[in-house]
């Protein structure tokens, strides 16, 4: 997968994080969760791009660092979600998947850039 792609791929991770936070019950609890989610689900995308810009192997690295701890975060969010049955996982699994693949491969790219730098 090229640059594009996955800059489309997070930007389309982002409109389901919004969709999802707009459609959750309101509840004291679900809004914090939500928000959370909202911020950590949002801001995979936007620091994917700020990597793509980076000025340096190095930089492009650290950035990348920052899209994997927000999208692991991203997880833990989702999980609340499910295990205080703010939503079913069943309505989250492919999310959750989905997720799952942006953190493996940012971890990948990790590597990859460590390898040949």
């Amino acid at each position: 997968m090229d640059r594009e792609q996955f800059k489309q791929r997070t930007k389309q991770l982002a409109l389901r994080i919004i969709r999802l936070s707009q459609a959750i019950a309101r509840s004291r609890e679900a809004d914090v969760i939500g928000g959370q989610l909202l911020r950590s689900g949002t801001s995979i995308g936007a620091n994917y791009r700020a990597a793509c810009r980076a000025k340096s192997t190095a930089d492009y690295i650290n950035k990348l660092k920052i899209v994997e701890e927000e999208a692991d975060e991203t997880l833990y969010w989702l999980e609340l979600l499910v295990e205080t049955k703010i939503v079913p996982k069943v309505q989250l699994a492919g999310l959750i998947k989905e997720v799952d693949e942006i953190v493996a491969m940012t971890v990948s790219s990790i590597k990859t850039s460590r390898s040949t730098s």
